[in-house]
């Protein structure tokens, strides 16, 4: 049977998917790019912000055209969003033939083999993971599931459970498998990379896991994403002070930087603390760079609470921020709050802290030009557009490009000199040498779409 997966959301949800497309593969089935080709439609949501939901309940609809205008005879809808609104989504998409959320979705070839869909399965070894894309060199490893943080605002316990560290030997099995494929850069995610193996009995913890995947496999750039301010220790500091294939990179969400504020929102870290940490990780390892997010328009954030924000963010002076205002979400203790800052007063927040955040980042950017590093190319030249690649301090799909002085073939690593920094996010830099072509990679699955959620309104309802 041809099928299709198409996935919303993060980089974890792509990490189901691919695992969803491996499986469906082991039973006989034969991914295919083209919607209107496949008889079978898997559409992996994100239930994360209400423009997430929407974005979800679009592309279900989408799919479900394909039950008339194409090959399309079962719609199966999985992931975050059915977690927590299956009831709904049954009542209002009835075109759709099989919900399962995110805590169900081990049963999804068992469900469609009951149906009689697809065949019995060859053996197929655990974590084993079909590629979903156009950069097969660039993967992402699931260390942990779920969260126990328990913040104000974040619904994601509701959708992915309490948290669970998966074991060493899986973890570095599976980075093992990714290599076999040709990963040459692997990304680390969780709801919070920093709390790995709190849960487990064997002291584990995050600095073994950087330390015995350096040691088992040979992937050139490992990148942490995803860590709360208050998990990042002396230990992990050293593990990526002393290890080159670590990269030099931090994802760290601070969401805020009023001390009200981030008692409001639960967050485990105050002002002080934030700052604290950060002036050690740069002592620590000085060419590290950081990227946050932040939340805007929180309910009962002040003129002074927004501007003490503003004042942490030129002080600290991150490399990158992503920032969001709030919305509430159903079933999280701030929905329960009154959403009193008006919605205007939100953008206009929302668009002072990335004006901000712009000159910021181009600021510290500057500090880079010069520098002579490691690159991975992302895309060759194509006829209009040179060579771009992608440097240490910027991770795949947030942090903007690197424009090439000559063209280089799509997943190889260059040595390049930085030369200027370019629309305040990018950088050109002069290519000195082009490694090696790697061993070729195990064939890629058609690829589907993928799509990161952006703000936007609230649904309201689950209405068409």
């Amino acid at each position: 049977m041809k099928f299709a997966v198409l996935t919303l959301g993060c980089d974890k949800n792509t990490v189901d998917s691919e695992r969803y497309v491996a499986e469906l593969r082991a039973h006989g089935g034969e991914p295919v790019e083209a919607l209107d080709e496949a008889e079978l439609i898997v559409v992996n949501t994100c239930g994360f912000i209400d423009a997430a939901k929407r974005e979800s309940l679009d592309a279900i609809i989408e799919a479900a055209q394909y039950k008339t205008d194409g090959a399309c005879h079962t719609l199966v809808a999985v992931g975050c969003m059915v977690e927590r609104h299956k009831g709904e989504m049954q009542e209002a998409i009835p075109e759709v033939d099989l919900f399962l959320g995110a805590s169900e979705t081990d049963k999804l070839a068992a469900e469609l083999h009951a149906r009689g869909l697809i065949g019995d399965p060859e053996t197929l070894h655990p974590g084993v993971r079909l590629y979903i894309g156009d950069t097969p060199w660039v993967r992402y490893l699931k260390i942990s599931e779920g969260c126990d943080h328990g913040c104000a605002f974040c619904a994601i316990p509701l959708m992915r459970g309490r948290h669970r560290s998966f074991a060493l030997d899986d973890i570095v099995r599976e980075a093992q498998l990714l290599e076999m494929q040709g990963a040459l850069e692997i990304n680390l995610v969780a709801q919070d990379l920093a709390h790995y193996g709190r849960d487990r009995q064997d002291g584990v913890r995050l600095p073994d896991v950087l330390k015995a995947l350096v040691r088992e496999t040979s992937v050139p750039w490992i990148r942490n994403m995803y860590l709360y301010p208050a998990g990042i220790t002396p230990a992990l500091l050293e593990v990526i002070a002393r290890e080159p294939r670590i990269v030099r990179y931090l994802d760290m969400p601070i969401q805020h930087a009023s001390d009200a504020v981030l008692e409001r929102m639960r967050r485990p870290e105050r002002q002080k603390t934030i700052r604290e940490k950060v002036a050690r990780f740069r002592e620590v390892v000085p060419e590290l760079a950081i990227r946050t997010t932040c939340i805007v328009g929180f309910p009962g954030e002040t003129d002074h609470d927004f501007e003490q924000l503003l004042s942490f963010l030129s002080e600290v002076t991150f490399e990158r921020v992503g920032v969001f205002s709030y919305s509430p979400q159903e079933g999280t203790r701030a929905a329960e709050m009154a959403d009193d800052v008006p919605e205007d007063v939100k953008r206009d927040r929302l668009e002072r802290v990335q004006e901000l955040q712009r000159h910021i980042t181009a600021e510290r950017y500057e500090l880079r030009v010069g520098a002579r590093t490691r690159l991975l190319v992302q895309e060759a030249a194509d006829g209009e557009h040179p060579a771009t690649g992608r440097l240490p301090w910027q991770a795949d799909d947030i942090d903007g490009v690197t424009w090439l002085d000559r063209d280089v073939p799509a997943g190889r690593f260059a040595e390049v000199e930085v030369l200027e920094v370019v629309d305040d996010y990018d950088f050109r830099a002069r290519v000195l040498a082009v490694d090696e072509a790697p061993a070729p990679a195990a064939p890629a699955a058609p690829a589907r779409t993928r799509s990161l959620p952006v703000m936007g309104s609230s649904i309201g309802s689950f209405g068409r």
